[in-house]
């Protein structure tokens, strides 16, 4: 049977009235709530349609082998998983040790779609590396004649789009963005779609053993490793707003937040319009870890807050960190930033930094800008030189505005982990940086999601409230860079909240993930 024509009768079945197999009523379900049929039938179109436009062939199977990952496998080991046949890397960079052989192996998948959701597989590759783990990393974006990356790459574009539009046109963020980023996504019908195209997904698995542990970083990823047959996958979910788009059903969620934690647990909300009281998630499925933060930060929490509260004590020039997300969509607001700021930054009572990611068309439009009132700056964009800098700058002195902007995406993205040890104030949207541990101002959030990881900052104490308009944003800034009770405040509760373990759930989610790997081999 070729595979068009089984994905034609597995949509068919859902069509046809009458009795449903036990297969199919499971489709019609999440957590034991039913979802309507039209959702699902709504699902499998939009999987044959994909299915055709993107060459989906589900008897292609890619053979994974591990490579070094450039600049991760420096920073903390990281091997990344390819397809053989493709033979993207160069020999010297061939890894030996498959993760299957690899007793210490654990499995990150991960997606960019932004820059949180990468994010968030570094923190937990570089925990996996602290804890003696060897860290394999399936990125679902390196097979680029597949169905399942082309998919994505179409969806991500898709976002981008949208989270840029949001930026520059009010109306389209209140009426449209911010709707579909809090109320389509929150309700579990939404889960139908996601488990048909995880079909898409699912063959990147390959030829991995399916009793590896497995951390997804994405839905998506879990997704298919669920439809994959994966047995011990740990769903590390993002940001504080619970939504039915991060929901993989089978796998353990590991979320940041004890808001969070309620959220997923009662299904908050997430029932149709006409739907009685849900059947909760099952408490074994959902864990509360703490914030998702690399091992290089944590450990070096007091030593960077000591620093950072000396600099104060000794009139030193305030260090600001704006870093931009990975759709692009804050550049006018960095712009005013520096803009105002200027002043500051000449008489030597302010060092800059922004991170530009790998957005090489925003670097030429704020050069553009930046020239033209002739701002003087400092381009960074080699590597090596960018480790250079933050090393310095743990000690040394800084002074002036520094650009960074870098081609490779775990440059672009690791840019920020170095250069927010050495910052006294990061500035960015309200995304999965909210939870990192350094004092932070919050400028207008990119989706209603993220609204409430600004609230998260602000109530552990390190962090401001969302500053969404302009003149907030400025009297802020002028607060900071006058006055020193704000960034006190916020290294001492950083401090505080470090000795309770709030920064520590990259660490535990990496040990659910071996802990259910551990229980299913002692099962068999």
């Amino acid at each position: 049977m070729t595979a068009k024509l089984s994905d034609t009768i597995y949509c068919l079945r859902f069509f046809c009235a009458g009795a449903y197999t036990e297969e199919v009523k499971q489709q019609l379900t999440v957590f034991g709530n039913l979802i309507s049929e039209k959702a699902v039938r709504r699902a499998t179109r939009l999987f044959s349609s994909y299915a055709a436009r993107f060459n989906y062939n589900a008897d292609w199977i890619p053979i994974l082998e591990a490579d070094r990952m450039p600049g991760a496998w420096e920073q903390f080991g990281v091997r990344q998983l390819v397809d053989r046949e493709a033979d993207r890397l160069s020999p010297h960079n061939r890894a030996d040790v498959a993760p299957g052989k690899n007793s210490n192996a654990i499995l990150i998948g991960t997606i960019r779609m932004g820059f949180g959701h990468y994010r968030i597989a570094l923190a937990i590759a570089s925990a996996a590396r602290s804890m003696g783990l060897d860290p394999y990393w399936l990125d679902f974006l390196s097979f680029p004649g597949s169905a399942a990356s082309r998919v994505i790459e179409y969806l991500n574009g898709l976002y981008s789009f949208g989270s840029r539009l949001s930026q520059r046109v009010p109306l389209f963020d209140r009426v449209v963005w911010e709707r579909i980023t809090s109320e389509i996504a929150l309700k579990l019908e939404y889960c139908a779609r996601d488990r048909e195209l995880s079909r898409l997904y699912a063959p990147l698995f390959g030829n991995l053993d399916r009793s590896l542990p497995f951390l997804s970083t994405h839905p998506w990823t879990g997704q298919a490793a669920i439809h994959a047959g994966m047995h011990n996958v740990v769903t590390v979910v993002p940001d504080n707003y619970p939504l039915a788009f991060h929901l993989v059903e089978g796998s353990i969620h590991a979320v940041q937040t004890p808001s969070n934690y309620f959220g997923y647990r009662t299904l908050r909300n997430m029932g149709s319009r006409d739907q009685g009281m849900l059947t909760s998630m099952p408490e074994s499925d959902v864990q509360y870890t703490g914030h998702f933060v690399d091992h290089e930060i944590v450990s070096n929490i007091d030593a960077d807050c000591g620093r950072r509260l000396l600099r104060l004590r000794e009139g030193s020039p305030r260090r600001f960190l704006l870093t931009i997300g990975g759709a692009g969509a804050q550049l006018k607001r960095f712009y005013e930033i520096i803009r105002f700021c200027r002043g500051a930054i000449e008489s030597d009572r302010l060092a800059m930094m922004v991170n530009l990611g790998d957005h090489q068309p925003q670097w030429l439009s704020l050069k553009a800008e930046l020239e033209a009132v002739k701002i003087p700056y400092t381009l960074h964009s080699e590597w090596s030189e960018t480790r250079q800098f933050a090393g310095d700058a743990i000690d040394g002195p800084m002074h002036g505005l520094h650009i960074f902007l870098h081609d490779d995406i775990f440059a672009a993205v690791y840019t920020t982990n170095l250069l927010m040890r050495v910052a006294d104030l990061l500035i960015t949207k309200p995304s999965e940086l909210s939870f990192y541990p350094v004092p932070k101002l919050f400028i207008q959030r990119v989706g209603q999601h993220e609204a409430w990881g600004a609230i998260r900052g602000a109530e552990l104490g390190d962090g401001t409230l969302e500053t969404d308009s302009l003149k907030s944003l400025q009297q802020t800034l002028t607060v900071i860079l006058n006055d020193t009770d704000l960034l006190e405040m916020y290294c001492t509760s950083i401090m505080q909240n470090n000795k309770i373990g709030t920064y520590d759930g990259a660490y535990r989610a990496v040990m659910l993930a071996r802990t259910k790997a551990s229980e299913g081999r002692q099962r068999e």
